[in-house]
């Protein structure tokens, strides 16, 4: 859940959850995240706060996961399909006999995820692209660990660039005073720091996988 209706839940729903995957329990944890729920909803109610805005959360929050379970079941259809016409498997042997770089070919990938980022939604972006990108980075001899740490910075990017940044979008519905170009503006300079640290991970692996090599 998110703030909604004036209403900031605690993050121990979200910490229950995690946990219960981590241990491998992920059905015992979508149990405790719904008995919270119901102990928040009964609680909120004692405390007065009024029913139609819980009400309106509950209705908005069904939105959302129904919009998030569409695209999730569109992405695993569309992965299907390119899987079964082998599409990533003979576009890595083109790019073989073609005799690119392999870092090039992943920062060719980059410069489609920003440009993605522009006019779609990040969650739907990857699901779409990761079916056709990942077996090409793997076949290529990189880490996926990195190539996942290279998605969530190249994401990040995309969301707040020109012309059609989802996040700015988002700012400018809750920020109605403050004006759209304002909003890109003032988001500009924090792409600077997204891309450098996204050219320092690309050309320095280490960087992103020193801390999950502890993990082996």
């Amino acid at each position: 859940m998110g703030v909604a209706g004036g209403i900031v839940p605690s993050p121990s729903a979200l910490i229950i959850l995690l946990s219960s995957i981590a241990l491998g329990r992920t059905a015992f944890g979508a149990v405790l995240v719904l008995a919270y729920g119901l102990g928040m909803a009964m609680t909120l109610t004692l405390a007065g706060i009024a029913l139609v805005v819980l009400r309106d959360v509950l209705i908005e929050s069904a939105r959302t996961t129904a919009m998030l379970f569409t695209i999730l079941i569109a992405a695993q259809i569309f992965s299907s399909f390119v899987n079964y016409t082998s599409m990533p498997m003979d576009l890595k042997q083109w790019i073989l006999q073609q005799g690119f770089s392999p870092l090039m070919v992943v920062a060719a990938m980059m410069v489609i995820y920003v440009v993605l980022g522009t006019i779609m939604e990040e969650l739907s972006m990857v699901l779409l692209t990761i079916p056709v990108f990942f077996p090409i980075v793997t076949g290529l001899g990189f880490d996926p660990v990195w190539f996942g740490v290279l998605i969530v910075l190249v994401v990040q990017v995309g969301l707040i660039s020109p012309p059609v940044g989802m996040n700015m979008f988002v700012m400018n519905a809750l920020l109605k005073d403050v004006p759209l170009m304002a909003i890109f503006r003032g988001s500009a300079i924090f792409c600077v720091p997204l891309v450098v640290g996204l050219v320092l991970v690309l050309f320095f692996p280490q960087l992103a996988l020193w801390l999950p090599s502890f993990m082996k």
